[in-house]
């Protein structure tokens, strides 16, 4: 196997106790849990497309919904986020397996060395088909994430220093309350020319540092 395998030192602690086996499940369970996170954050941010995030598209790999033509449904996001479910109860049979091992013997190490094979299995072989068949064909919904930018009114701690803090605040609620942007209020209201408000309001010169 070209693995570098090696003669346990203690052979009593060997096989009374499978600490190292349930360190590795506890590594096993936090790649499980950050591969959920992942899937649910692309499985929202593709939600849509007209009442959710829908900042990016996913890719087709299912025809339709059973009972919506045409929906594309986030399979690859619930394969992996179930793939982690799976993983996580594993973890959790480990853990219970080197917990039960008495005074010089384990007899759960079976059980232990299944869990540990087949977590790992799964999580290579789950995070392997999200990549190919998810992550590598995601794209992006360039409009929909300018029309959500354009009317965040987070945009509004940037007109701080041209209008002041109270007529910052004063535009943002009244941008909330008529379902206008900032950028109309802020022209209705004569409180700076188009120039300087578009120069204020720039997202991609607010992504990087400043000296």
């Amino acid at each position: 196997t070209g693995i570098a395998f090696r003669e346990a030192r203690n052979h009593f602690e060997a096989q009374a106790a499978r600490d190292d086996c349930v360190e590795v499940a506890g590594h096993l369970a936090t790649i499980a849990a950050s591969m959920t996170k992942i899937a649910n954050d692309i499985r929202l941010l593709g939600s849509g497309p007209r009442s959710g995030i829908a900042e990016i598209s996913l890719p087709s790999t299912q025809p339709g919904s059973s009972i919506m033509p045409g929906k594309v449904n986030p399979v690859m996001s619930e394969m992996l986020v179930q793939v982690s479910m799976y993983v996580m109860g594993l973890s959790n049979m480990v853990v219970m397996g080197g917990r039960d091992g008495h005074f010089e013997l384990n007899v759960t190490i079976p059980l232990i060395a299944y869990a540990l094979h087949e977590s790992i299995h799964c999580l290579s072989t789950g995070a392997r088909t999200f990549t190919e068949r998810c992550i590598a064909s995601i794209e992006p919904n360039k409009e929909r994430c300018k029309e959500l930018v354009d009317r965040s009114l987070m945009l509004v701690t940037a007109l701080n220093p041209h209008i002041g803090y109270d007529k910052a605040a004063q535009v943002a609620k009244t941008a909330f309350a008529s379902n206008k942007t900032l950028r109309e209020v802020v022209l209705e209201q004569g409180l700076l020319d188009e120039k300087t408000l578009d120069a204020a309001l720039d997202p991609m010169d607010m992504v990087h540092p400043k000296a």
